[in-house]
């Protein structure tokens, strides 16, 4: 399967300056295939690692020294390690803090070695209070779900995906293509971006098929409540998560959760689930400079899901994204505001941990919110996800008036049109956009 970060890993691959790579991201968002596919299609040799199915592999990295290490891993998978030509690929390193260690080691004493690591659970390891990390040493690259642009490529769509990452063709695009285009992300909407339950659908177009995969990929989460979850019980955890659905796209309130719970096991939970990739949380920002998180209150915050369709899969909402006609009503609006949230993610540089942001006016007798701020390049772009005009859009006319920002935008199903200062996006122009 065809992923944009494929490019990324192609220029790790041919720096002369690089670093040991990680690759983070959520349980089955495809790290281990993707960086199995570049050795498979970019070295002469690739070796693989997991300690994880194999625990004894642990015992190569009781030592620091990389040419000790090397010596090791040749004896235990009879094949030579041979700088240039090999990958060694380090899976679930989260199991073995130590070859977390030995990165530093490999870029300081064989730099010409490619090396990558990852890992379902590798956050937590990385957030223990014991472990060191090699800072500096290391480079990272962070893998969401296919994003809707990656899902068209799957469908054999590259032209029209080519097509649609060109912001100016936007305003190109008839009525007949504007709705054959909403007709595939309101399947992205329920099918999503988690590699196995696209997979499926490329080849078999079997949505119930589909539909258990998503299921199986929940069940996994909630199996690995047990893996990080010491502090928090089992049922605050799958308290938590289950109710995920009903906070999407709303302040979250930790009284609206259980009011058995208290505060501070429904924050930890959140932390948790939001370390393992399941959530990211949605801070509110003043708005008034940059960088937007100098100005977040991490008091107030709203919560989006890894996956749409695995959010489909958690509210058993399948039904009506099928037959809503208007994308923004689906769920009182909170698929919507999900599918922007992931788009928004999914495409910002990969080499760091994405951030999401919102605004909040709050006055006597008035109140404005806008769904999300994003930084691009040196300002600041608040966003609204709605149907109507664009005339109607008071929010962010207000942001744009009190922070004298020159632009803003709607995203909705509706044809692009632009009316200064205001640019109307249709869900598949969110990519373009973050290009542009």
């Amino acid at each position: 399967m065809k992923r944009d970060i494929y490019k990324e890993l192609l220029v790790w691959k041919s720096d002369s300056t690089r670093r040991p790579l990680l690759i983070r991201g959520a349980r089955q968002t495809g790290k281990t295939f993707i960086v199995n596919e570049l050795g498979r299609n970019e070295f002469k040799q690739s070796i693989y690692i997991n300690f994880e199915r194999n625990p004894e592999y642990k015992e190569i990295f009781n030592t620091f020294v990389p040419a000790e290490i090397i010596e090791k891993i040749a004896l235990f998978t009879a094949k030579k390690v041979e700088a240039g030509n090999t990958l060694l690929f380090l899976d679930e390193i989260q199991d073995c803090p130590n070859a977390i260690v030995s990165l530093r080691y490999f870029y300081e004493e064989m730099p010409n070695l490619h090396v990558i690591g990852a890992g379902s659970l590798l956050e937590f390891a990385l957030k223990t209070e014991d472990f060191k990390m090699p800072v500096g040493r290391i480079q990272y690259l962070y893998l969401y779900p296919l994003s809707f642009g990656e899902f068209l490529d799957a469908l054999g769509e590259n032209e029209l995906r080519n097509y649609l990452g060109q912001f100016d063709n936007l305003g190109k695009i008839s009525t007949s293509l504007h709705e054959k285009i909403i007709a595939l992300v309101r399947k992205y909407f329920y099918i999503g971006g988690m590699p196995a339950v696209v997979n499926e659908y490329v080849k078999t177009q079997d949505v119930l098929k589909c539909q258990r995969i998503q299921q199986s990929i929940i069940d996994t989460y909630i199996d690995d409540f047990g893996k990080y979850a010491k502090r928090v019980k089992h049922e605050i955890m799958r308290k938590v998560f289950s109710t995920i659905p009903s906070a999407l796209g709303q302040k979250y309130v930790y009284a609206n959760i259980d009011r058995q719970l208290k505060s501070r096991e429904i924050k930890e939970a959140l932390e948790l689930l939001e370390t393992a990739g399941v959530i990211t949380r949605v801070r509110m920002s003043n708005g008034s400079g940059l960088p937007l998180s100098s100005n977040a209150d991490d008091l107030f915050f709203k919560v989006i899901f890894l996956d749409i369709g695995l959010f489909h899969a958690i509210s058993g909402i399948y039904a009506e994204t099928a037959i809503e006609k208007e994308l923004t009503a689906i769920y009182k609006g909170a698929v919507a505001e999900q599918f922007v949230g992931q788009e928004l993610i999914v495409n910002m540089s990969p080499y760091r941990k994405s951030e999401l942001y919102y605004w909040v006016r709050k006055a006597k007798n008035s109140t404005a919110e806008v769904d999300y701020l994003i930084e691009r390049g040196n300002k600041i772009t608040p966003i609204e996800v709605k149907s109507g005009t664009i005339a109607h859009l008071k929010s962010i006319y207000m942001f744009l008036e009190k922070y004298q920002v020159e632009e803003g935008i709607k995203i909705s199903q509706t044809m692009f049109e632009h009316k200064k200062p205001i640019y109307s996006l249709p869900f598949y122009g969110i990519e373009a956009m973050m290009r542009f």
